[in-house]
């Protein structure tokens, strides 16, 4: 679910030693909704680059669109309000 051509613009930076961003790719999955992965290990550019647009420096941090989400708990604070398939909907819509 990584770096697809089918890409429906959700980005999360993440960190392959992070929960949470284990937890945000479970829910990406269970939805069958495919997603850009930038891992920031190791990488200053784009640490740098997701701080640039984010403003934080935890990861995950996820994008719908241009759309800032935040991490897995607002990902999962809009899923558990109805509110994250509505999102993903507006995507398709572009």
């Amino acid at each position: 679910m990584q770096n697809s051509e089918d890409t429906k613009a959700i980005v999360m930076y993440e960190s392959r030693i992070c929960g949470y961003c284990m937890a945000a790719k479970r829910m990406l999955k269970k939805k069958g909704w495919e997603y850009q992965s930038i891992v920031v290990d190791g990488s200053s550019d784009a640490r740098h680059e997701m701080m640039e647009r984010t403003g934080r420096h935890t990861v995950p941090q996820i994008f719908f669109g241009e759309t800032h989400v935040g991490g897995y708990d607002d990902m999962a604070a809009l899923e558990a309000d109805g509110k994250l398939d509505e999102l993903y909907a507006s995507l398709e819509n572009k």
